[in-house]
């Protein structure tokens, strides 16, 4: 009899066990296929379902923040005594039209590089890189400009919208631009636009601290226990490619050096910062520790780098000896040559055309101001269907948890009844 119960256990251990195997092995098939549907749920593999998951989700999160919204009613209220303020304030006749003009053209553009610096990092899509399309340019065109005019004084407006030299009557006070004054010139744009990066590190930063605080899973963690699955791959000896090397670095050197390690991380151009706010917030870092040192490392350090790669790149010299290098290609160089030759002439005559009434029409230089113009436009829809694409598949992936919430609560009722 004591062996035969001893067997009964046995087999019964053993069932267990192969069960259990069994789980595991038909949740490793799931999860494959789970990560096959989300790869496949983007806009040129199934338009039809990904535009559907994404409504869906954009409804969700109009409806959970509009919730949010109106159960917090005093600071609702304050938000639409602001707006009633304002539109009263802008609509009544008066001399403080004047200083309702001025806050306008000012907040236009705070709002303008703000949201620029915003969208190049906030985690929506691929990011929109709009220090390669506005910022950048911008520089460039104000770097050219000073070269060209010997100024720095464009007549405000159309300035910065449009950039235009000085009259040329005799009184306007001709320099030679140095790298300081053009730095001086876009310090506005430049810290703004630094400013919005900073803040649009911020998503992953909060939504990993109110996790830890919780105690909820979130889609924030699986980055942590990524990256402790490198750890342990390090660890064990594996070779690691250059990217999860940089990981592991980078999440070692802000857990280790706290302030100084944040802000080294966040003054070097980082596709991977985000995992540094993930680990701060994790940590429960303070928020002005990470928020200042992110805020120092991107709107001030970074930005002073980028200024200056940009402004010696497009150097007056350098600019012509690049022109007159590209004559120096075999075959296809003097083809390359004239449209770039074009395209920085037909700049110049623009920057005279306030004091030159001449028509400017240069066909060289329009093609490839048109090219740079499509190049832009195709950004902006790549940034675009980057977004639909994220949404359909966060609406799956909330879908996938709630059934298995609902799988396991059912299990759990079920064991208790049995």
């Amino acid at each position: 009899m004591k062996m035969s119960a001893g067997s009964s256990n046995s087999n019964k251990n053993s069932n267990r066990n192969g069960n259990n195997n069994n789980n595991a092995v038909s949740q490793k098939n799931d999860n494959k296929k789970f990560a096959k549907e989300i790869k496949s749920l983007v806009l040129w593999a199934s338009p039809m379902k990904t535009l559907k998951y994404a409504s869906l989700e954009v409804i969700y999160l109009l409806q959970t923040n509009l919730s949010r919204l109106l159960h917090r009613r005093a600071q609702l209220t304050a938000l639409l005594i602001v707006i009633c303020s304002t539109a009263v304030a802008i609509y009544t006749p008066g001399q403080h039209q004047i200083l309702v003009q001025y806050l306008k053209h000012k907040g236009i553009f705070v709002i303008y590089w703000l949201g620029l610096g915003i969208l190049s990092s906030v985690g929506l899509g691929t990011g929109l890189h709009t220090f390669l399309l506005y910022l950048g340019p911008h520089i460039a065109s104000v770097t050219l400009a000073a070269y060209e005019c010997s100024s720095l004084n464009f007549p405000e407006p159309p300035y910065p919208n449009e950039i235009l030299c000085p009259d040329e009557n005799g009184t306007a006070e001709l320099i030679v631009p140095s790298l300081w004054s053009i730095m001086t010139k876009v310090r506005y744009e430049a810290f703004l636009w630094g400013a919005g990066t900073a803040l649009g590190e911020l998503p992953p930063y909060f939504m990993a601290k109110a996790a830890r605080l919780s105690g909820n899973n979130t889609e924030e963690l699986e980055n942590l226990q990524e990256l402790e699955k490198l750890q342990k791959r390090k660890e064990k000896g594996e070779k690691l490619n250059l990217f999860d090397k940089g990981k592991l670095m980078m999440e070692d050197i802000v857990e280790r050096v706290g302030f100084f390690g944040i802000l080294l991380c966040a003054s070097i151009p980082n596709p991977l910062f985000d995992l540094a706010g993930i680990t701060c917030g994790h940590f429960l870092v303070p928020f002005w520790k990470f928020f200042g040192a992110t805020l120092i490392g991107k709107a001030v350090i970074k930005m002073h780098i980028q200024k200056i790669f940009v402004i010696i790149s497009f150097n007056e010299s350098l600019v012509d000896k690049f022109i007159d290098i590209l004559a120096l290609i075999p075959m296809v160089g003097v083809r390359l040559q004239k449209p770039f030759k074009g395209f920085f002439e037909t700049q110049k005559q623009r920057l005279h055309r306030n004091s030159h009434k001449q028509s400017i029409n240069s066909s060289d230089g329009n093609l490839l101001a048109s090219l740079f113009e499509y190049f832009v436009f195709a950004m902006i829809c790549y940034f675009l269907t980057s977004i639909v694409n994220t949404f359909a598949q966060s609406y799956c992936k909330r879908m996938r948890k709630l059934q298995d919430s609902n799988y396991s609560l059912h299990a759990a009722s079920n064991k208790k009844q049995t």
